[in-house]
């Protein structure tokens, strides 16, 4: 018996919209999507202040990562710089978002060094070093590229060369997306915001 073409039309129209229902509710990022998400092994680190800083508490938050180093003369000021934008733009939303530099440079990079750097840009933001160890373990867990230069002169004694890519947990402590240097601050934003739904 054959269906009236009435309802094999109102079928199609259906199925069409659960389609694009469904795309519609897929998160669209605009960093490098980490496909699948990555999970990321608990490390703990000596924040700014002395106390530990464990990845695993703050499950529930989004969590920005950058590895650098207080002496950096470009890309390191560079990005706190837009991340305290990206902080002002999110509003309260900025509640639910841990940003987290990372040292390269541990032997000039202290605690009391890292507590004024990053209070110049934000005082919720988080200057975070370790013991070689304990960074070194961190280091690979993201593949990050780091080398002291000492052939180029500087003021500052010598530079490190480092990865200068921000990298983005979601809540559930999943490594979701990789935002290059210079990446604009919307797209930052948009990306956090999509995390945080």
């Amino acid at each position: 018996m054959r269906r009236p073409i009435g309802r094999v039309l109102m079928g199609i129209v259906w199925l069409a919209w659960v389609l694009m229902a469904c795309q519609s509710a897929r998160p669209s990022f605009r960093g490098t999507v980490l496909e699948p998400a990555r999970s990321v092994p608990d490390f703990s680190l000596t924040d700014q202040r002395g106390q530990p800083f464990r990845l695993s508490d703050q499950r529930g938050r989004v969590v920005l990562l950058f590895f650098g180093y207080t002496f950096c003369p470009d890309v390191c000021p560079t990005t706190l710089g837009t991340w305290t934008r990206v902080y002002d733009a999110l509003g309260k939303d900025a509640e639910r978002v841990r940003f987290a530099f990372i040292t390269v440079d541990p032997e000039r990079d202290t605690v009391e060094r890292l507590r004024q750097h990053v209070q110049n840009f934000n005082s919720d933001f988080y200057g975070l070093t370790g013991t070689p160890d304990q960074l070194e373990s961190v280091y690979q867990i993201f593949s990050v590229y780091h080398e002291k230069d000492t052939a180029t002169e500087s003021a500052a004694g010598y530079l490190v060369n480092h990865t200068a890519s921000t990298f983005v947990l979601d809540p559930a402590g999943q490594w979701r997306l990789l935002h290059s240097f210079g990446t604009p601050i919307d797209d930052i934003v948009h990306d956090i915001e999509q995390l945080l739904r």
